[in-house]
């Protein structure tokens, strides 16, 4: 008699943990559009990802987890490219950072929608380069950029998304 093959999966352990964060994401995402996050269970999020909860706890601690996790990826490429310049014109900063909102309009509404807006906060201090290990006069000057950007990100959702990220770059001009 022949044996049969292993049923093995061809992803290797990393593409298939990237697999199910991204259904995970997606079912999050789909889920908050129609109810807000504490609504939402484990238990409905794993069904609508279809995954096992084991999977769930395995790459997330909390649901808003998997918010910060989007939010990062979301920002990985534009936030890294801010950081690289260090003396870029705080004009063309609003701009970098208004235009990426843009892109992203549909989520960063939804976040607002639902009052998880402030999940930006630890992305906006890492991007101003807070640590609380830094000299006193430098954490709370990378602070004070954050939450100056953060209030900005605020009333611009606020006002309904209107101004366009060369507009909102423009009143620093």
């Amino acid at each position: 008699m022949e044996q049969k093959a292993k049923n093995v999966s061809p992803f290797s352990s990393e593409s298939r943990n990237a697999y199910v964060i991204g259904h995970i994401t997606e079912a999050m995402l789909s889920l908050l559009r129609d109810k807000p996050v504490h609504e939402i269970t484990v238990s409905e999020l794993c069904t609508a990802a279809g995954v096992g909860r084991t999977s769930f706890y395995r790459n997330f601690e909390t649901k808003e987890d998997i918010i910060r996790a989007h939010i990062r990826k979301l920002s990985h490429g534009w936030a890294d490219k801010l950081k690289e310049t260090p003396g870029l014109p705080f004009h063309e900063a609003i701009r970098q950072v208004f235009s990426h909102l843009e892109e992203h309009r549909e989520f960063y509404g939804l976040l607002y929608e639902r009052g998880l807006i402030d999940l930006l906060k630890d992305i906006l201090l890492d991007l101003c380069g807070f640590a609380p290990e830094q000299e006193v006069v430098a954490a709370y000057a990378s602070a004070y950029v954050a939450f100056l950007l953060y209030g900005w990100i605020e009333v611009w959702l606020r006002r309904g998304m209107c101004e366009t990220a060369e507009e909102l770059a423009e009143y620093l001009e």
